[in-house]
């Protein structure tokens, strides 16, 4: 049975008229390592920490900025809300097409609540917390091309052509502000696009994206913003000691106008100086050490690496059953290929090699739990490989070969073939990235041994189901592993409403 909302009552919950409070016990455990009668053992034991958690139940008006507005994430997501927010259908060669958002994770996945006489019920995952509607996102950004959304969104190749003719006059008048271009950081063919920059020294151009929000949030009078990147994947950043190692050291940096400052990191320091999240959706190392000691210190979101969306999606998904059943990956194979923007910036080997650093470390943790199958040290051979073929425009290919060691010197291999629409995968990722984002700036909790409350650690860790790196503070270990990232993040949303995590033993019914 599926229900619409639902109210939670027991003592641990209480609704006031501008907050749902609860009180939460955390039960966990703790290991020790102690020498017993002369021989070193491990001990667990059993924790149990109460916290209680307070969430504003007021939702603002939201504006989402992005950076690559123009782009094909860009131009698709926001023809997307604006068909949802409008009803829009349109005739395809099979039928007549509803807007909806599936492939959101807030919009279009259930959780669930409980069973009713032996029938399991569920709720949509957004009815946990009161959450922004998507449509009622005010939309803005920056783009290298002054390209309007609705020519955009034409050259994207995305949508269907009936879609487009009836998105085209809402999205005509939106045209992105000029972006930080640095042909040092992508690939030479984007300059072609690179018609509207930002000019200027690197200080200056931080000064001019800090204008640039202000002016955005005065003008469509939202609450709060959002800043996401979603533009090209730029090639990493080296790490430089007295540069960017920290955030006295990278604004030093920023004032000596040092050329090795991407303009990501640029979009990140303007924000982290405002207070606004700022989520990146590419593969490269934006948040330098420097920049991460920043929003440490200034309390301000941040959240990445990279859209989670197909392929790696499976890959966290298939390895973590894999090592979970006995089973040893020995060599895994990524083949990709694509035809749109991105797929021509990723052609050149500066900027894929951030591409294949993002996907190739997310078995890391699975491996990593299970030492019968694997030796300190020893890991799967993992190949990534990436072509531009113009041809398949957003339509990407992903192939893959699994070969795992089984039972007794056995072989298993499992090959995969996957095609996927890039865009359409990727516009309800960054949906839920900006939703959650701002649903964790209402969030506070403390612990029972703490004074007053406090909001999540800036480092977003309840990101981490949409993203490929997940980034997480330091100290904190990396979760990849797709079943444990979305159980965290629904579970975290459970404690807010007094509900425990789901167990799956099912005792009543024994």
């Amino acid at each position: 049975m599926f229900i619409e909302n639902f109210k939670v009552e027991c003592p641990n919950v209480r609704y006031t008229e501008t907050e749902i409070q609860s009180v939460y016990n955390y039960e966990t455990t703790e290991l020790v390592h102690e020498n017993r009668n002369g021989t070193y053992q491990w001990i667990v034991k059993p924790k149990s920490v109460k916290y209680e958690f307070k969430t504003d139940t007021h939702v603002p008006k939201l504006g989402v900025m992005l950076v690559g507005w123009g782009g094909n994430n860009g131009s698709t997501l926001t023809g997307g809300v604006i068909a949802n927010r409008e009803g829009i259908s349109w005739a395809t060669k099979d039928k007549i097409q509803q807007a909806n958002y599936f492939g959101s994770l807030t919009q279009a996945s259930a959780i669930r609540v409980g069973s009713f006489q032996g029938e399991e019920i569920y709720a949509p995952f957004k009815s946990l917390l009161p959450m922004v509607n998507p449509d009622d996102i005010v939309f803005g950004g920056w783009d290298i091309s002054n390209m309007n959304l609705a020519d955009a969104m034409g050259r994207a190749k995305v949508f269907d052509i009936d879609l487009q003719k009836q998105l085209r006059p809402y999205m005509e008048s939106m045209v992105p502000l000029p972006g930080i271009y640095d042909p040092d950081f992508i690939a030479a063919n984007q300059e072609e696009r690179a018609n509207n920059v930002i000019k200027g020294t690197k200080k200056e151009q931080v000064q001019q994206i800090i204008k640039d929000i202000k002016e955005f949030k005065a003008a469509t009078k939202v609450d709060k913003v959002v800043v996401l990147w979603t533009a090209n994947t730029e090639r990493y950043s080296n790490l430089v000691v007295g540069l960017n190692d920290t955030s006295e050291n990278l604004l030093a940096a920023l004032d000596r106008n040092e050329a090795e400052i991407s303009p990501s990191t640029l979009y990140a320091i303007a924000c982290v100086m405002e207070n606004v999240p700022f989520i990146n959706g590419s593969p490269q190392n934006t948040f330098v050490p420097g920049l991460i000691d920043f929003a440490i210190e200034k309390n301000s979101l941040i959240g990445g690496d990279d859209f989670k969306s197909g392929q790696t999606k499976m890959k966290s998904v298939l390895v973590d059953f894999l090592v979970g059943a006995g089973i040893k990956p020995t060599s895994i194979v990524s083949y990709n290929h694509l035809g749109n923007n991105d797929g021509m910036n990723l052609s050149a080997p500066q900027t894929f090699r951030s591409k294949e650093i993002s996907k190739s470390n997310v078995v890391d943790d699975m491996v990593n739990s299970n030492a019968i199958l694997f030796e300190p040290g020893e890991h799967p051979d993992h190949v990534v490989v990436i072509k531009y073929v113009p041809y398949v425009g957003d339509s990407k290919r992903a192939m893959d070969e699994y070969t795992s060691e089984i039972f007794m010197g056995g072989k298993n291999t499992i090959v995969l073939h996957n095609t996927c629409e890039d865009s359409l995968l990727a516009a309800p990722i960054i949906l839920d990235l900006v939703l959650l984002a701002e649903l964790s700036t209402r969030i506070q909790f403390k612990a029972e041994n703490e004074g007053k409350f406090h909001l999540f650690h800036p480092v977003a860790t309840i990101l981490s189901y949409l993203t490929k790196a997940p980034l997480v503070p330091p100290g904190t270990p990396v979760v990849n592993a797709l079943s444990k990232q979305r159980a965290m993040l629904e579970n975290i949303l459970r404690a807010c409403v007094g509900l425990a995590p789901e167990n799956n033993m099912i005792l009543e019914y024994k």
